[in-house]
């Protein structure tokens, strides 16, 4: 595929993300503008899934350490930004996040791949 084909593409999937509020366009395009978005992109893919399995872990002993599931969580709302009412959502919304995010990735080294004149 073509990179200007890549381009509008990946241009929609980001105003599909900033419409339903995966992303802040603002402070994603600044990301983007100065060429960073892959890698926050890929250390929150990697940051948020250690937290929600390390909590996942936590909640399935049987004595809960309640603090540690705290500070857990957090950490994992530094993280993504957005306060989430419970673990299950907060386990879907970083799945719709890691493959939106992913799909950003995979166009962003497509069109890269093309080559910087493309």
């Amino acid at each position: 595929m073509a990179a200007a084909a890549l381009r509008v593409q990946l241009n929609a999937h980001m105003a599909g993300m900033y419409t339903e509020g995966v992303v802040d366009e603002d402070t994603f395009e600044a990301l983007r503008e100065d060429g960073s978005a892959v890698e926050v992109a890929r250390l929150f893919i990697n940051d948020a899934y250690e937290i929600v399995d390390d909590i996942d872990t936590l909640m399935e002993q049987p004595e809960v350490d309640f603090d540690e599931v705290e500070a857990l969580t957090q950490q994992l709302m530094r993280c993504t930004s957005r306060c989430l009412v419970s673990l299950a959502l907060v386990r879907n919304e970083f799945f719709i996040v890691r493959h939106e995010l992913e799909v950003m990735i995979k166009l962003e080294e497509q069109i890269a791949a093309c080559g910087p004149n493309s």
